[in-house]
């Protein structure tokens, strides 16, 4: 993994589509440095009551997002983009999940906060912590509240000319 170093702001605009030029910069800014071969960059982030959450700065934050986030649906959006370093072809998407979060006590967020899990994850979570205890539903892709949605990856990739296209 290759680290981008653009900074993190997101344009405005729709959020998908500042998501998504958040990962065709990141992809182009590395693609400008390995010369050749496809990079892919990924940006996600969690929407509720239209603002957009990213990774909490501090514990009081996590314990905000977490709590705000408690027995609601969000949405969880990635960006996604490729780039072939040595031809410049590029591609880009964005998926869209609805997650509806548990209706977790204070404690379960006290001490989740207090692990340090949610500091590096939009949103303060990740759907697979605490088994899953955080969230009692998805709708649409998983892999994409994981962190990377697969499905759109894998269009990508085709789409680049680095994976042949499914075949029946």
């Amino acid at each position: 993994m290759i680290p981008s170093d653009v900074d993190e702001t997101l344009d405005a605009g729709p959020v998908t589509e500042a998501v998504t030029g958040l990962a065709l910069r990141k992809a182009r800014a590395v693609a400008g440095r390995v010369g050749v071969g496809v990079v892919l960059a990924a940006d996600t982030v969690v929407v509720i009551d239209g603002i957009v959450l990213g990774k909490p700065a501090g514990p009081e934050e996590a314990r905000e997002m977490l709590a705000r986030l408690r027995g609601r649906q969000h949405e969880v959006i990635t960006g996604v983009a490729a780039v072939d370093a040595g031809t410049g072809r590029v591609a880009s998407t964005a998926a869209v999940s609805r997650v509806l979060m548990a209706a977790y006590p204070d404690a379960t967020i006290a001490a989740y906060v207090a692990s340090g899990s949610p500091f590096d994850k939009a949103g303060g979570y990740a759907i697979q912590d605490l088994d899953g205890g955080l969230v009692d539903g998805v709708i649409g892709s998983y892999t994409n509240v994981v962190g990377l949605p697969l499905e759109a990856t894998r269009r990508l990739l085709e789409d680049v000319g680095v994976v042949s296209e499914r075949r029946a």
